[in-house]
């Protein structure tokens, strides 16, 4: 079933048995057991519509993308059609888990005469919902400051032309904090942030507005909001990159329709990918980010110093040893190995018990091996006409019968045959637990995707406590050092924001560095376009506006760098005033 118009991944996925996709935590991703229907991301031209005829659901995305969910037995026929010009499955994603505003030169924009708040720029936080009821989230009045909150999760009623979830209104939301009772109010409007994340990235972003002490502001305090909470209503779902991409869609349409320039707020990511920016969520995003008056803002990752990125440089007839740890209980696994497709060399696989398989050489499509109690999924990959390196990729599933697959020193021997480039990338996944891990980890490259997408604010974290990058936030460059990323960090660690059920806490990660960028992006739409200073601030000049005003710290010497970027945020300094 191998075709080169479909990912590396989602030929294997359609190679492997139901009973291998069922125990694999990369392979069933966007596969319905129950319906035996695939989701998948497309890009397309022409027209596709007589695809429904066909019982395809079709849900068209800006710049010719679409998402589909096709029964398993047409996903040949839809590969084939002409108008189908190249598909990838969704990935899982994971969370990205001091004044700050002050640390950030932010504050002195607020407290001028003028003042800039974000006042009627939309602001967007993709994320894990929010606690609609949360003082940092309402007027002074009571009433609510979110247009719109479109929860994923919940069956219903969603968007026009969405497939899943229930959009609840301003005044949908309003009524339910109305109620007389916490029971009324759950049944008009039952979204819940369950982790917390989206409330404590939102309320960085902009919380605050008329009823909130101002020590605990976000950025962008008078900012309008949409919220959208990722997911789905499965048991044990996780959200998907299908469901980040139509969340997008929805607030670039819901901006076009009120008008308003937009900031989007990611902070979330995965390790799957080439981390050159080129799969189908990147280069979409890439084209979103080119739309007139938005910018999407991205974390770079928590993977600085997680162990799951290994990388070198083989020679002609060299032979080298990458050995990589498999803690206790993993259910399944997963390691892509990326290179130069002009580079020829085997593969031998080395299991905690010694046993060999190997060498391996470049045979096209999917091979399988068992050792003890794993069985091993090796796929061969070629480019794609949107990337030209090659993929090799293992999963390592439990055999019949086992729930976890064998722990211990595994290792990947790299057996040169015919070099021009000689360098090679490594991941394992970002939801590994914390004993899997690369025993010489290389801890350059480990931006989760999608913040390797060019025409995106890069965001990494660093600590303002003691002016120094912080070890965890993801690191750039892009493979192949095409872009420079991240383009610059902001603080991350121990940042106060509001807590889902009330109150607020401290938060740590690049997920909470993000926002102060977020909201900082509407502060400088506010004051161009909205006050007609300059109408074209957006984009990629609004980025460089960023670039050029980022404070050095003292423990870089060279800038930009694959840690900081350019620098930290300094919003007075990259102000256009």
């Amino acid at each position: 079933m191998n075709d080169q118009k479909r990912e590396n991944l989602l030929n294997l996925s359609l190679d492997a048995t139901t009973a291998e996709r069922a125990a694999s935590s990369s392979l069933s991703t966007g596969y319905d057991f129950t319906a035996k229907t695939w989701e998948v991301i497309v890009q397309y031209q022409g027209d596709i519509s007589f695809l429904e005829q066909e019982g395809v659901r079709i849900t068209y995305l800006f710049f010719q993308y679409a998402i589909l969910t096709l029964p398993e037995q047409l996903v040949d026929y839809v590969t084939k059609l002409p108008q189908i010009t190249y598909m990838e499955m969704p990935k899982r994603l994971f969370f990205a888990d001091f004044a700050g505003r002050s640390i950030s030169c932010i504050q002195p924009l607020q407290e001028s005469s003028q003042g800039f708040f974000g006042d009627g720029v939309l602001l967007a936080c993709i994320d894990s919902g929010v606690d609609y009821t949360h003082p940092a989230f309402r007027n002074a009045d009571g009433s609510t400051r979110i247009f719109a909150l479109w929860d994923q999760t919940i069956p219903g009623s969603p968007p026009e032309n969405y497939p899943l979830g229930t959009q609840y209104t301003r005044q949908q939301i309003n009524e339910a904090l109305s109620a007389p009772t916490p029971e009324e109010r759950n049944r008009l409007v039952p979204s819940r942030d369950t982790s917390g994340h989206g409330t404590a990235v939102l309320g960085i972003a902009a919380g605050g507005g008329g009823s909130e002490d101002s020590l605990y502001r976000g950025v962008a305090s008078k900012a309008i909001l949409l919220v959208i909470k990722l997911g789905s209503s499965e048991p044990d779902s996780f959200p998907r990159t299908t469901q980040l991409m139509m969340a997008v869609d929805y607030a670039v349409r819901t901006a076009l329709f009120l008008q308003k320039p937009l900031a989007i707020n990611l902070s979330f990511g995965n390790n799957y990918g080439s981390h050159s920016g080129t799969s189908l969520l990147e280069t979409y995003l890439n084209q979103v980010s080119r739309l007139a008056q938005n910018v999407i803002c991205i974390g770079s990752g928590n993977e600085g110093i997680s162990a799951r990125h290994a990388a070198g440089n083989l020679s002609p007839s060299e032979t080298k040893r990458i050995e990589f740890a498999i803690g206790p209980y993993e259910p399944s696994m997963s390691l892509q190995l990326w290179k130069s497709y002009t580079d020829t060399f085997d593969i031998t696989i080395v299991a905690p018990d010694g046993t060999r398989i190997g060498p391996l050489q470049s045979i096209l499509g999917t091979v399988r091996f068992r050792v003890r109690t794993t069985e091993i999924l090796l796929y061969y990959g070629m480019p794609s006409p949107h990337s030209q390196a090659q993929e090799i990729y293992l999963d390592l599933l439990p055999s019949s019968g086992q729930s976890f697959i064998n722990s211990g020193i595994w290792a990947v021997e790299l057996h040169a045959r015919t070099i021009v480039m000689g360098n090679y990338d490594l991941w394992l996944p970002g939801f590994a637990g914390t004993q899997t891990r690369f025993y010489l980890p290389d801890p350059e490259t480990t931006l989760t995707i999608p913040s390797t997408a060019r025409y995106a604010i890069t965001v990494g974290a660093y600590n303002p406590r003691f002016q120094s990058y912080a070890d965890f936030s993801g690191r750039g460059y892009t493979r192949f050092f095409q872009d420079i990323k991240p383009d610059l960090c902001a603080p991350g660690v121990d940042i106060s924001a509001p807590v889902s059920g009330g109150g607020y806490g401290a938060f740590t990660g690049t997920s909470f560095a993000v926002p102060f960028v977020t909201g900082s992006a509407a502060l400088m739409m506010e004051w161009g376009i909205l006050y007609g200073n300059d109408p074209f601030l957006y984009g990629e000049k609004l980025k460089a506006f960023l670039i050029r005003g980022a404070r050095r710290l003292p423990s870089e010497s060279v800038y930009p760098n694959p840690r900081l970027g350019y620098g930290v945020l300094c919003l007075q300094d990259s102000f256009p005033v």
